[in-house]
């Protein structure tokens, strides 16, 4: 049961370690600015998050790393949600999460933590989550 569990763990980090480097990889970063990678990747996370249905919300967190599945339900509250939020509003909460100027400001933050979560979602469930969004967030969406 043990090694069940190590196994789980190592397996969990290995894949957010995965989902991390390929923002740090879109932006060019060195793994040094990992806080970056996971800023930004906590950041719309949470936004995504809050936007969604309670039970699509689940759905779609099913298919994420336990360890990033812990990050996107840290602080939440079922109770609030969904938070109607624009794109501008998207946008414009990214900008507050997430601390650091980089090129391209808070819409290349969400196009590359989307890009890669793209990745890493089956289609079938990715296309569930950006039917659930108005249709200018979901034109933002791979």
């Amino acid at each position: 049961m043990a090694e069940q569990f190590q196994s789980a763990v190592e397996s969990s980090v290995d894949k957010t370690n995965l989902i991390l480097k390929d923002i740090e990889q879109a932006y060019g970063w060195p793994k040094e600015q990992r806080n970056q990678s996971y800023a930004a990747l906590r950041t719309v996370l949470h936004l995504l998050r809050d936007r969604l249905p309670v039970q699509e919300s689940v759905e779609f967190s099913a298919q994420l790393p336990m360890l990033v599945r812990g990050i996107y339900f840290d602080g939440w509250q079922p109770q609030n949600v969904p938070i109607k939020l624009n794109r501008d509003d998207f946008l414009l909460e990214v900008r507050q999460g997430f601390p650091y100027d980089v090129e391209g400001g808070p819409e290349r933050v969400v196009q590359v933590v989307l890009d890669t979560l793209r990745r890493h979602i089956t289609q079938g469930e990715w296309d569930e989550v950006k039917d659930t969004m108005p249709a200018d967030l979901a034109r933002m969406m791979p």
